[in-house]
């Protein structure tokens, strides 16, 4: 299989993820789905990538961002680094879905956040700690 072709697959395996926490929040399967399956299978393919390219002497080139930058020439670098970005702001999204549920945060204010988690990552989770200070009333309201 190609970088290009994990690519489009990865692209793909997160939407469902993304469509049931803007659509089916409180859905009893959205966050076994989100986590048990979507997020497991892009770990793997995280590994798959990792395994191919890593080797122990690239770890000192994450001190530099000239280190970082000649990872990042190789696409399978590259695809990992995408799907790592994948999981994770995924991961966020449920965060985020699931504290506003504990906070009673209407969930019409959440799905602005999610969007834009999925889109720009750190800009979401940063408007959903907005959203989430001017409900709560708290900046540090509880996270988990």
């Amino acid at each position: 299989m190609t970088a290009s072709q994990l690519f489009q697959i990865v692209n793909n395996m997160v939407l469902p993820g993304w469509l049931l926490l803007i659509i089916a929040p409180r859905w009893q399967w959205t966050e076994k789905l989100i986590t048990g399956i979507i997020i497991t299978l892009l770990a793997l393919c995280y590994v798959y990538c990792i395994a191919q390219v890593f080797t122990p002497g690239m770890i000192k080139s994450f001190g530099s961002l000239e280190g970082v930058m000649k990872l990042f020439t190789n696409e399978t670098a590259v695809l990992a680094g995408w799907i790592h970005y994948l999981a994770f702001d995924l991961m966020t999204g449920l965060f985020e879905t699931k504290n506003a549920q504990k906070h009673h945060i209407n969930h019409g204010l959440v799905i602005p956040c999610l969007v834009f988690t999925f889109m720009f990552g750190p800009v979401g989770l940063l408007l959903f700690f907005v959203v989430r200070m001017i409900i709560t009333k708290k900046y540090f309201a509880q996270n988990y």
